[in-house]
């Protein structure tokens, strides 16, 4: 039997799928799930669990033992936190440390899975790609910095100490088992269950989470080490994102396109509450700032590389109002 190929985050959206997808290619699974986690997305897999966390670098190394592969999935996906250092310190030296150990451990293969988060981002519709400059103190939010500082670290160790990582850099997951859900998600939930009459315009690119997790598969087939791939989809304003939920999910689509600037004094108000209350606010400031860019990509280098083929947005969003109707979601 094949050594084992450890994922991290495989309990959650785009982990199970890339759990799913390894297991589908006849590769033996270890998956590192947190204490006391909703383990419903892995319920169905054959897989040797093993408890720990990127809070916990204590546990990293027996999770490794004996491993081939490391897929690292996990981190902390919030648009607003209350505590930011406890996020950084999970998704930045959490990742770090992951690979250290995996490097100590003799793994042969790394994939990490960054986000476009990372990259540079031009913003005003023009597409970016993994060549657009980034500068950090241009990145809005504590999540998107976690992730940029989280990369620079990956691609330091590759450059300084050998390690054996390609990085992917998925775009706006959206899909089946997003059973938190996403950010993403919910607002096509919200939308498909008509609870949403009003929105804020921008840009996002969608692909299919089933893509994202085929996109591993490749680059850890086929990926160049050091280099990185964004796996994106299809290039939509959040207009055309909500027309084409509203077409699916058959409900009326939100029709009021506010002001982000109106929404500034309910922001600072909803994240006092926020903070006081222990709830997670519905609107923020860096949401709002976030909003004014359109978040537009390129996959051709994963495809011509790679050879990854993202399918449309629709087939995405169709799979996500199924699955979120089927779990009594909407």
């Amino acid at each position: 039997m094949s050594l084992p190929v450890l994922v991290t985050g495989a309990t959650g959206f785009v982990g199970s799928a890339v759990a799913r997808a390894l297991a589908a290619r006849g590769h033996t699974l270890r998956l590192l799930v947190r204490k006391g986690s909703d383990r419903r997305n892995i319920a169905d897999l054959d897989a040797e669990l093993v408890e720990g966390d990127l809070a916990r670098p204590d546990t990293f190394a027996a999770a490794l033992e004996g491993t081939s592969a490391l897929f690292h999935v996990a981190a902390d996906y919030r648009l607003w936190v209350p505590d930011p250092a406890r996020m950084m310190q999970a998704n930045v030296e959490g990742t770090r440390l992951l690979m250290l150990a995996a490097q100590a451990a003799g793994v042969e293969r790394i994939v990490y899975c960054s986000s476009v988060a990372a990259l540079g981002l031009v913003g005003d519709g023009s597409i970016a790609d993994e060549t657009t400059p980034v500068h950090e103190d241009a990145i809005i939010g504590v999540y998107k910095r976690s992730k940029y500082l989280a990369e620079q670290a990956v691609l330091a160790l590759v450059r300084d100490h050998g390690l054996p990582a390609v990085i992917v850099n998925p775009s706006t997951p959206v899909g089946p088992r997003d059973i938190k859900p996403t950010p993403t998600g919910a607002m096509i939930r919200d939308a498909a269950a008509a609870r949403m009459p009003a929105f804020v315009e921008t840009g996002l690119n969608l692909v299919h989470v089933d893509d994202v997790a085929e996109g591993h598969m490749l680059a850890f087939e086929k990926g160049r080490i050091g280099e990185r791939y964004i796996l994106g989809g299809e290039d939509m304003s959040l207009r055309e994102v909500f027309a084409l939920v509203s077409e699916v999910a058959g409900v009326k689509a939100p029709r009021i396109q506010l002001d982000q600037r109106l929404l500034w004094p309910v922001a600072v108000v909803s994240e006092g509450l926020a903070r006081g209350f222990g709830i997670e606010p519905r609107v923020t400031r860096e949401m709002l700032a976030m909003s004014k860019k359109k978040m537009f990509f390129s996959s051709e280098k994963a495809r011509q590389e790679l050879g990854y083929t993202p399918r449309p947005a629709r087939a995405a969003v169709a799979d996500a109002v199924t699955w979120f109707r089927d779990n009594g979601m909407i």
